[in-house]
């Protein structure tokens, strides 16, 4: 049953309703339940909050029982941003695979069956597609999250992409507005910027979001970036050109816009997550996204009594708010119907995203290839993580070819000695050598130069973005390191699944 605002008044009412916040642990807390009674209609959920299905489906039930029509959030991307199997990889590979094999349908398919798992466990609203067109192959955030570098190819997955987690019964929401794929700067880490004319931004970053609201996308979410282009001033996030001139206005944009995470440091080092968060539902956002690392009621009454206080002063129009809080509502609206509709979706396919990684794959072979039968060892080359990944999720290769070829060893490398490092540890046997984004790593590239120059029959697995030359005896591209890709690769590997092509 939903509970409505227990000696709430309307302007807190309202306040608490744009918050989507983010909590600690596998149950709701005592003050998140409580806050959902005065007026929260959303929350958003994390890897650490996810153990199973079993125990996601408890836990959305339990926020149901507080509030009906909560809306329950994630950033479940597949691919390498992955919450609901954190602690495995993904079943399914993420955008730079679906792109690289080019067909919509693959991709409406893989949406769809995400989707559908996502209802299952009770999440009806996905932070996701990301369609960002990844036009800098140095941008250290974006990479593999991004279907392309090719703003048609972007857009047209974008759709599709949409139309399938819609018609599961899940909101999409496209990110990051007005486009993060040109940047050379993890937006968690500081305030990018992108300095190409009007005109670049409309032609190449807008066209996805164009296609996605064409596809009916039920959310958008900011960016915090700076595009001098469309304000001087503020990053997209906080800025009324970008939010409401022109996602509203000259898009016509009419569904719900919310926020990047708010604690963010492209945001809070520069203006601080409450005095940011006014400015951004002044600009256009109708929900704040906090919670990633900030998780806490400490959190969620800060920015409430800074939201009340800038409605109370006439620094934010009360009518503003109540606009925003009224399409965070809406999309409850839509999800409860959304809900019923998206059962009758169609049948579940499990395999799909294990069949979309192995399309995925591109192989290059220097002579000919003999498949492994001995156990290999796999050397990581392991880059440091971005944020949006994080450290939990397992990638690579090793797991998959350990049951393949039971027996296989494997070490983690990094830095200077990486490629001596790993000749020593693999001794005898045959080395499978895997990295991401080599192109972004000198101190890889010269890993694998070491490596190769000693063992030139190294197979070699990229598990990023395959922006380097194909070298080894074997050169594997899986665009992306979900689970799905490393199976893909590993089969490749050890010659048990042919290869199939775009």
């Amino acid at each position: 049953m939903t509970t409505f605002a227990r000696g709430t008044d309307t302007l807190t009412r309202d306040v608490l309703t744009v918050l989507q916040p983010g909590f600690t642990g596998t149950s709701a807390p005592t003050w998140l339940l409580r806050r959902l009674g005065e007026g929260l209609a959303s929350v958003g959920l994390f890897g650490r909050n996810i153990a199973s299905p079993e125990q996601l489906a408890a836990l959305t039930a339990q926020l149901r029982a507080e509030r009906e029509d909560v809306l329950v959030a994630i950033d479940e991307e597949g691919g390498d941003v992955t919450r609901l199997e954190v602690r495995t990889g993904s079943s399914f590979p993420g955008n730079h695979a679906l792109g690289a094999v080019d067909d919509v349908e693959l991709t409406r398919a893989v949406a769809r069956e995400l989707g559908r798992r996502l209802a299952e466990c009770g999440v009806n609203f996905n932070w996701a597609p990301s369609a960002d067109v990844n036009s800098n192959p140095d941008n250290p955030v974006i990479g593999v999250r991004s279907f392309g570098a090719a703003t048609d190819l972007v857009a047209r997955h974008t759709a599709a992409y949409v139309t399938g987690l819609q018609s599961a019964g899940v909101a999409a929401c496209t990110k990051h507005f007005p486009g993060h794929g040109d940047t050379a700067v993890d937006s968690h880490q500081a305030l990018p910027r992108i300095d190409v004319d009007a005109e670049v931004v409309r032609a190449r970053e807008l066209a996805p979001f164009r296609a996605a609201i064409a596809a009916g996308t039920k959310a958008v979410m900011s960016a915090h970036i700076l595009v001098p282009a469309l304000d001087p001033d503020r990053p997209g996030t906080l800025s009324r050109p970008v939010l409401t001139d022109l996602l509203r206005g000259e898009l016509g944009y009419e569904g719900l816009i919310v926020t990047d995470g708010m604690e963010m440091r492209a945001i809070a080092d520069t203006y601080g997550i409450r005095r940011g968060s006014v400015l951004a539902i002044a600009a256009g956002a109708d929900a704040i996204c906090v919670g990633g690392g900030l998780a806490d009621d400490e959190t969620i009454r800060g920015l409430r009594d800074a939201l009340v206080a800038a409605v109370r002063s006439g620094e934010l129009p009360e009518e503003r708010l109540a606009d925003a809080a009224q399409r965070v509502r809406a999309l409850a609206r839509w999800t409860a119907g959304a809900a019923r509709t998206g059962a009758d979706a169609g049948p579940a396919d499990p395999e799909v995203g294990l069949h979309a990684a192995r399309r995925a794959l591109r192989v290059t072979v220097r002579d000919a290839f003999t498949p492994l039968t001995a156990p290999p060892y796999v050397a990581v080359f392991t880059p440091v993580a971005n944020i949006a990944v994080g450290v939990e999720t397992p990638w690579g290769v090793a797991a998959e070819l350990t049951r393949l070829l039971p027996g296989t060893a494997t070490g983690s490398f990094t830095g200077e000695d990486a490629g001596r490092a790993a000749l020593a540890a693999a001794g005898d046997r045959r080395v499978v050598a895997v990295v991401r984004d080599e192109h972004r790593h000198p101190w890889m590239a010269a890993a694998l130069d070491t490596l190769l120059a000693a063992r030139p029959d190294t197979v070699v697995v990229e598990m990023g973005l395959p922006q380097a030359p194909p070298r080894g005896a074997l050169h594997l591209a899986t665009h992306g390191a979900a689970r799905v890709c490393g199976r893909a690769a590993a089969e490749a590997i050890a010659g048990t699944e042919a290869v199939a092509g775009p």
